[in-house]
């Protein structure tokens, strides 16, 4: 009986977390599909590449060697993000009480380096065609690149957006926005040629350097999501879902302070829940886990939630609300 009554106890005074298992295996599926759809992209793009470099060589279009250099290095952001997902399904420990979710983090700032150098090498490559003028040879070749480069960047965008929002991995999104954006640029490609073709031969070191601006959209996109993520930023209509299911709950009075935040690809929630000062511990406990419960149903890829009961009119619910009014 005393037993039963202290772990009552400790249910109801100290913040308590459910993981669902029904919403950590997804997560763990999650890592997995995003390290298939890597390598798959990987595949892919080193394919397109491989075969713009070796047009690019044969024909010396200083605008094709841009977008192929582009290529690559969105080939190569698979690396980073590939190894962010593998560590991300390791468990947490003592030390990494959390896991190694933010691996992705850390993944994404490698991608958003890595696009700003192709965007260098490409400016780089496209001003010094302006500077030293050479003959763009074998178009036809050129255009068809061009062609493959479109098609190969919108196959892996897809996969990669589709993946990514999926999963909840705003890395992997981002890596899907740049290879459709390396896409658009590579049919770019075709207006150079087209211009060199009617005796502009100005206008493939041109396309060149529109690609590098293209390259540069990309980057202010990609490196907005990275900084949105590392700041703990989440998207306020989850809070809105997380509210309303909270407050729905029966016995929960009002919800007070709610924080979540992204750890890699999984949504993790903290709350305090109001509730009347007069409930036995039993109750108070049976209504946390419920409202635990329907927020875990109600907000997608969130995998954790800790939930507080806070009675109405406590030292400590007083101490929050002044908190809350304050910040």
């Amino acid at each position: 009986m005393a037993s039963s009554l202290m772990h009552r106890l400790h249910h109801l005074l100290v913040p308590h977390s459910h993981d669902a298992a029904a919403k950590v295996d997804p997560a763990m599926e999650g890592s997995r599909e995003g390290i298939r759809v890597l390598w798959l992209s990987l595949a892919v793009l080193g394919v397109t590449a491989a075969l713009q470099a070796l047009v690019a060589w044969w024909s010396g279009s200083v605008a094709l060697l841009g977008d192929t250099l582009h290529n690559v290095a969105d080939a190569l952001t698979a690396v980073p993000l590939g190894v962010a997902f593998v560590l991300g399904r390791r468990p947490a420990n003592r030390r990494y009480t959390y896991g190694y979710g933010r691996a992705e983090d850390l993944a994404g700032i490698a991608i958003v380096l890595t696009i700003a150098a192709s965007a260098g090498l490409a400016a780089y490559a496209a001003v010094d065609r302006l500077l030293h003028p050479a003959t763009v040879t074998r178009l036809p070749f050129v255009a068809a690149a061009a062609v493959i480069g479109f098609a190969g960047n919108e196959l892996v965008a897809r996969m990669r957006i589709r993946a990514g929002r999926r999963i909840g991995s705003a890395a992997l999104v981002a890596d899907g926005l740049h290879a459709r954006t390396d896409g658009l640029t590579s049919l770019a490609v075709l207006l150079g040629a087209g211009g060199v073709a009617v005796g502009w031969p100005w206008a493939d070191p041109l396309v060149g350097l529109l690609i590098t601006l293209a390259i540069l959209f990309v980057l202010k996109d990609a490196a907005r999501e990275v900084y949105r993520r590392l700041m703990d930023a989440v998207d306020p209509s989850l809070l809105s879902r997380a509210e309303e299911a909270l407050s729905s709950t029966p016995g929960v009075q009002r919800v007070g302070a709610l924080r979540m935040r992204w750890i890699g690809h999984r949504l993790h929630a903290e709350t305090d829940l109001v509730m009347a000062p007069d409930l036995s511990l039993a109750e108070a406990h049976g209504i946390a886990v419920d409202a635990e419960h329907r927020l875990l149903h109600a907000v997608p890829r969130l995998t954790s939630a800790t939930v507080h009961p806070d009675p109405a009119g406590s030292q400590v619910h007083a101490s929050l609300d002044h908190h809350h009014r304050s910040a």
